[in-house]
C-alpha cells in the first residue's frame, strides 16, 4: 500500500510543480516504430546480438491501445548466449487532458537470466507531464500480480557435494511503474529516456534505456542506445545487471 500512497503523491506533487504547456489534440489511428538493430551485451553474458523491437499505438478518441516487443538473440564461439523475448500491451483511457487509468500486461522469457518466464497484469493511473512538439514526458504506476518461474539451479554444497535447488512458481503481489521522456533536439535529432520498475516480493525489475535517434530521411532514422537492466534477486549464480549498447535503423510510422 505504501508504494501505492507514493506514487499518487508522486504524481500530485509533479503536477503542482509542472509548468503550464498548451496541450495538443492527439493524433487518432495508429503510430509508432519498428527497430532493427546489433550490439553487445555484458552482464550475464558477452556476447554480439542482434535485435528486433516494436513499439505501436492506436488512438481512438479517449482510448490509446498500446503494444511493445523485443526480441534478441546472440552467439559467442558458435553457441547460443542470449535468447530473450518480451512482450507487452496496455489500455489507455484519458479521463482529462492529462490524467489517464490503465491496464497492461507483460509476459518475458529470457534463457540466461535464471528465470524460465515472468508475467505481469495490473493497472493504474498515468499522467502527462508535459505533451507538446518538443517534450513528451508521461509517467503512469499502479498494483497488480506478478509470477515469476524460477527455473531449477545445480550447485554444490560447502562440502562439494552436489545440491539441487527445485524450480518454484513465486506468486506475489506487484507494483509497476514507467516513466518515458522525449526530447526532440532539433528537427531531425530526438533524445529519448526510459525507464520501467517493476517490483515484486520475489524480485524487482528496474530497466533504462537512453537512446538518440537520428533521422536519415522520410521515416527511416539510425539510433544510438544503451540499455541497463538490473534484477535486486537474481537466481543463485546469475549476475543482477545486464547491459547492452546497441546500433540500429529505425522505421516510423503515424503521426507522434
Amino acid at each position: 500500500m505504501k508504494y501505492i500512497i507514493c506514487a499518487a503523491a508522486y504524481v500530485a506533487l509533479s503536477g503542482l510543480l509542472t509548468m503550464a504547456h498548451a496541450d495538443e489534440e492527439r493524433a487518432q489511428g495508429w503510430s509508432g516504430e519498428g527497430a532493427l538493430s546489433a550490439g553487445s551485451t555484458s552482464g550475464n553474458t558477452d556476447t554480439r546480438d542482434i535485435g528486433l523491437s516494436f513499439d505501436v499505438d492506436h488512438v481512438a478518441n479517449a482510448w490509446d491501445y498500446g503494444f511493445q516487443g523485443q526480441v534478441d538473440y546472440g552467439q559467442q564461439d558458435g553457441i547460443e548466449s542470449r535468447n530473450r523475448v518480451f512482450l507487452a500491451a496496455n489500455a489507455d483511457y484519458d479521463i482529462t487532458d492529462r490524467v489517464f487509468s490503465f491496464a497492461r500486461g507483460s509476459y518475458e522469457v529470457d534463457q540466461f537470466t535464471g528465470f524460465d518466464s515472468r508475467s505481469f497484469v495490473g493497472g493504474g493511473l498515468g499522467y502527462r507531464l508535459y505533451d507538446n512538439d518538443q517534450i513528451s514526458w508521461v509517467v503512469r504506476g499502479g498494483p497488480g500480480v506478478k509470477v515469476d518461474e524460477v527455473k531449477r539451479v545445480i550447485t554444490t554444497d560447502d562440502t562439494g557435494a552436489a545440491l539441487i535447488i527445485p524450480a518454484e512458481t513465486a506468486t506475489s503481489f506487484g507494483v509497476v511503474s514507467k516513466s518515458k521522456f522525449e526530447w526532440a533536439l532539433n528537427e531531425r535529432v530526438a533524445f529519448s529516456n526510459i525507464t520501467d520498475l517493476l517490483y515484486a516480493e520475489e524480485s524487482t525489475q528496474i530497466s533504462n534505456g537512453l537512446a538518440l535517434t537520428a533521422q536519415i530521411n522520410g521515416s527511416l532514422s539510425a539510433r544510438f542506445g544503451f540499455d541497463t537492466r538490473y534484477d535486486t534477486n537474481p537466481p543463485l549464480g546469475f549476475e543482477s545487471t545486464d547491459t547492452a549498447t546497441k546500433i540500429g535503423v529505425v522505421y516510423k510510422f503515424g503521426e507522434h
